[in-house]
């Protein structure tokens, strides 16, 4: 291949990487490296990375600053021998459970906090959701709820209904 004279061309255009986009791939994989770095050791178990790659994970959560940046850089290099693209896959199954989590959490407390306002058609969709839904005890926790709020008491029944709401639910799947 000839870069310069006056019959330069490029004979092997399909080959040529340019040298900006390397940096941007590495960039791409030094940002999942960080993002492994900010995983819970329960979720990087779940990832299958190898024992080089997650030791120096491992190594990189108790760093700081400068340190860190090295490490996550590092890390980065390590990537690119790896199947980062597999990795990827299996960091969004990841985030997906934990925002499934996270809606399933938020509907059991907007249900709470409806039972708490006295809102009776929130106990027949309870009733229907969940097989063994005992709306006797769930009455009792809300009124032992408002008791305690008019009483300036810790919300220890409003705790309980979030509970036993969750319990249901746990039943259910």
């Amino acid at each position: 291949m000839m870069k310069f004279g006056e019959k330069a061309t490029y004979d092997d255009e399909e080959d040529y990487v340019s040298k900006s986009e390397i940096k941007r791939e590495l960039q791409e994989l030094r940002e999942l490296g960080k993002e492994l770095v900010e995983l819970p050791i329960k979720d990087l178990d779940k990832l299958n990375l190898s024992e080089r790659l997650y030791d120096q994970v491992i190594k990189a959560q108790g760093m700081k600053l400068g340190a860190l940046k090295r490490q996550i850089g590092f890390i980065g290099g390590i990537m690119v021998d790896e199947e980062h693209q597999e990795i990827k896959l299996h960091l969004d199954k990841i985030r997906q459970a934990h925002n499934g989590d996270t809606k399933q959490f938020q509907q059991l407390e907007e249900w709470r906090d409806l039972l708490l306002a006295g809102d009776n058609e929130v106990m027949s969709v309870l009733r229907n959701q969940f097989d063994n839904f005992d709306m006797q005890h769930v009455r009792q926790l809300v009124r032992n709820a408002n008791k305690e709020t008019t009483e300036n008491k810790p919300p220890k029944s409003a705790r309980l209904i979030f509970k036993y709401l969750r319990e249901c639910q746990e039943e259910q799947y």
